[in-house]
């Protein structure tokens, strides 16, 4: 049997891939980083770690197959916005047919919170059909992790341009408290996946670190940038212009919203969440 510590990591140079393997590494387990940018920075870094970075693209199944061989664990991961909708899901029901068959003993997949729970969001029932065909291989053990709203999308190019100029923009009502997590606590949360086989085995795990509404997001955020941010409500029409499925999720979020007890996975698996505030307070904000 492959040793316990051997897992192979995808999305290695990305935000969640990225995470989960610094911890992993952090840790003494062996690394095999997955990713279609062997020579990018973040696959250097990684390697100065002490990681196996290996070349492997998710539609590649030769390339997928040879980085699984050998390995005990998997951690799987796709990107909607890259991949779409449609892609993304054959993508992970592929990724983790080809885990079971290579013989990956305990295999964890990052959904989305709330996929369970009916959602009617595209990029959230495409992550829960993933999670049953995992449910299905009959993985010895296995288990999901469910992030919510990241923190880091504040830097990403839906918001930053606009908290450059001053202004939170985003179509959800003033009230609404949106759950949220730095990606670091996914990492730390991939870590207790590997590191608790047996506990997790077989289990949803929904994750988030803090809960804010935008208007304390946009004095949080301006406080740490050194600027006055004002959040902005944007008009869902004009959202629904560029992306019906965003839409969609961001109409969710008014209406219903993430449900995950912070407090008690935090008790749970003795990983302190990181507040909106903290992750502020560290981010790159000049523009």
């Amino acid at each position: 049997m492959a040793d316990r510590k051997n897992i192979l990591v995808t999305g290695a140079t990305g935000n969640q891939g990225g995470a989960v393997a610094r911890e992993l590494l952090a840790r003494d387990h062996s690394v095999r980083a997955m990713t279609r940018k062997p020579e990018s920075a973040n696959a250097r870094k990684l390697a100065a770690l002490g990681a196996e970075v290996v070349i492997g693209d998710l539609d590649d199944e030769a390339s997928v197959a040879k980085a699984l061989a050998g390995m005990w664990g998997a951690f799987a991961v796709q990107n909607t916005w890259e991949a779409g909708v449609e892609k993304e899901e054959v993508q992970g029901k592929r990724f983790a047919k080809a885990a079971r068959q290579a013989g990956v003993q305990h295999f964890v997949y990052s959904s989305v919170g709330s996929a369970h729970r009916k959602t009617g969001i595209p990029h959230f029932e495409n992550k829960w059909r993933i999670e049953e065909t995992v449910r299905g291989l009959g993985f010895p053990t296995h288990v999901v992790l469910r992030p919510v709203f990241f923190m880091e999308n504040f830097l990403s190019p839906w918001f930053k341009p606009g908290i450059d100029s001053g202004k939170l923009a985003i179509a959800v009502k003033p009230e609404t408290a949106l759950q949220m997590i730095a990606v670091e606590d996914i990492g730390k949360y991939g870590l207790w996946a590997f590191e608790n086989p047996e506990k997790s085995s077989g289990r949803g795990i929904d994750i988030a670190g803090d809960a804010r509404t935008m208007p304390e997001a946009a004095a949080i955020i301006g406080k740490a940038a050194g600027r006055r941010v004002e959040f902005v409500s944007v008009p869902i029409e004009e959202v629904r212009k560029g992306s019906e499925d965003y839409a969609i999720m961001l109409e969710w979020f008014d209406r219903v919203g993430y449900d995950v007890d912070i407090a008690g996975t935090a008790r749970e698996s003795g990983i302190r969440p990181t507040t909106l505030p903290e992750w502020a307070a560290r981010a790159a904000w000049r523009p």
